[in-house]
């Protein structure tokens, strides 16, 4: 995809994130790599609320921070540490999301994580992982850490953060942080019940073939093009 079409995509993510109510006013932040020679990505102004992102107001900064180009908004130094970290190691993932929302902080909070509990948390436990928390994230000396944490995997707990998915293009990213998200909104419900059934250990062990097969393509083939529908009715206005 061009960069033109990047930042329409982009921008649609945002504002998405907002129309299901998974905002954190500013404090959170979703980054796509750009194609080229040089590593580069696009990131949220740092100061808009995601409902008001366009594709012309994203910010382009290279991989040491630097603005590429005049923006009136700051980059959160915060979201810039644990995108970079993400797009330095892994080349197989354009698109980087990550979200406080109330759900998923609540489960980043438990000491057992996402639990087997309904057919969405499989598909997150296919390829899961965990990274402590260690503070606001301003340590550079933090990414080492979150590099070795997420491995290869495209979906990571933060813990007493929130959540993060990475996925080769932003559909595919937006797909899996809306698997995740509702499988930490299922576990909290289930949870009010003291007698829970958790999937079987055979079909846990046999779920990352499964969840391939299920969602291969999902996100960019049926799911995103509706999406981009109920923008356009709901908050047109994004590709400006």
């Amino acid at each position: 995809m061009t960069e033109k079409e990047l930042r329409k995509d982009l921008a649609a993510c945002y504002r998405l994130v907002a129309h299901y109510g998974w905002d954190d006013l500013v404090f959170t932040h979703i980054s796509v790599r750009l194609p080229g020679d040089e590593p580069q990505f696009l990131i949220n102004p740092y100061g808009m609320l995601f409902e008001e992102i366009t594709a012309s107001s994203l910010v382009k900064v290279d991989m040491q921070g630097n603005k590429l180009e005049d923006s009136e908004f700051p980059v959160n130094p915060a979201g810039f540490n644990i995108h970079s970290a993400v797009h330095e190691v892994r080349h197989d993932a354009q698109c980087v999301l990550h979200l406080h929302t109330n759900a998923g902080v609540a489960v980043s909070a438990q000491a057992e994580g996402l639990l087997p509990l309904s057919q969405q948390s499989l598909f997150a436990l296919s390829s899961l992982s965990y990274h402590d928390y260690e503070g606001v994230a301003l340590n550079v000396d933090e990414k080492a850490r979150l590099q070795a944490d997420l491995g290869n995997t495209n979906f990571m707990i933060l813990r007493n953060h929130g959540l993060l998915t990475c996925g080769p293009t932003i559909a595919d990213t937006f797909l899996r942080m809306f698997v995740l998200q509702r499988a930490c909104e299922i576990q909290l419900m289930a949870q009010a019940s003291p007698n829970l059934v958790s999937v079987p250990q055979p079909i846990l062990a046999g779920i990352q073939a499964q969840a391939e097969q299920v969602t291969k393509g999902l996100g960019g083939q049926l799911a995103w093009p509706g999406l981009l529908r109920l923008l356009d009715r709901k908050n047109p206005g994004y590709e400006a």
